[in-house]
């Protein structure tokens, strides 16, 4: 399984979650909707934390780039 989603892909997915989180705890949203954003989030956090988003491979899609920007620094 190789890493397929890029630092701004992971970021977007995490705010997201949150996002949804938020909407629930507040009581904004309820029953079905509720129980479906928090799906997503749970699905969005997980694929953030492995940085492989299983719906890319179908695709042949990926947001990872390849430069020196998605990797993270050397501590020398």
């Amino acid at each position: 399984m190789t890493k397929n989603m890029g630092r701004l892909d992971r970021a977007i997915r995490l705010l997201a979650a949150l996002a949804f989180l938020i909407l629930v705890i507040a009581g904004v949203v309820h029953g079905v909707v509720a129980g479906i954003l928090i799906a997503l989030a749970v699905i969005f956090v997980l694929t953030t934390l492995i940085g492989f988003c299983p719906l890319y491979v179908p695709l042949k899609a990926s947001t990872k780039g390849g430069g020196k920007d998605d990797t993270p620094p050397s501590r020398a």
